[in-house]
């Protein structure tokens, strides 16, 4: 389990390895110190970013799923934590961010649905609306994608949204967090916090 977490209200981001959680946490921080590479599983812990006078912090949680030179037990282990973190501070996360590839998660989905078992995406994201966490699915690398309307609205089929995407604006974002492309994201987070009445949070977004 991870330790040492700033007592804050937090938004967390979660998601795949190497889908640009920490590159967009360096886009909504503004700030640069945190690790970002081309190799998956670069985060193996919680990257707090906190301000004690708001009593608030964004959290980039450590990638799930598959990580080039990682065994399974260890993949496992991680998952684990990052479940338990969200499931232990639930009531302190104001919203969550999943981040996935838009260039590649529904081929991603697709691959790994069976009647046995349920993708990580698609779990998690039915795992943070059982516990009730606003959360918004930031579709990244949408500089790559040519069939931007087809993949969010295939995307929100997987999630059991019903299409078309641009009904549910408030829980897809496209993204390109590497250009600084991040407002859908952003507006969609303003109306959770404001549903929170943290509307003094908005200056972080």
């Amino acid at each position: 389990m991870f330790q040492d977490r700033p007592d804050r209200d937090e938004i967390v981001l979660v998601g795949r390895s190497n889908v640009g959680k920490s590159t967009l946490m360096r886009e909504l921080t503004g700030h640069s110190k945190f690790t970002t590479g081309k190799k998956p599983g670069v985060t193996r812990k919680p990257n707090h970013f906190d301000w004690n006078a708001e009593h608030f912090m964004f959290t980039d949680l450590p990638g799930f799923g598959f990580m080039s030179g990682v065994d399974r037990d260890t993949r496992e282990a991680i998952k684990t934590d990052v479940v338990q973190y969200i499931e232990e501070h639930a009531d302190d996360i104001l919203a969550a961010v999943l981040v996935v590839d838009g260039k590649s998660v529904i081929d991603i989905i697709d691959r790994h649905t069976t009647e046995d078992s349920i993708p990580h995406d698609v779990e998690m994201f039915f795992f943070l609306d059982e516990l009730d966490i606003p959360t918004v699915v930031a579709v990244n690398k949408m500089d790559k994608v040519d069939d931007r309307d087809e993949r969010l609205n295939d995307l929100c089929d997987r999630l059991g949204l019903f299409p078309p995407w641009k009904q549910w604006r408030n829980v897809i974002a496209p993204i390109t967090a590497k250009r600084g492309d991040i407002s859908h994201l952003e507006e969609a987070l303003r109306s959770h916090l404001h549903e929170q009445g943290r509307d003094d949070l908005f200056k972080f977004l």
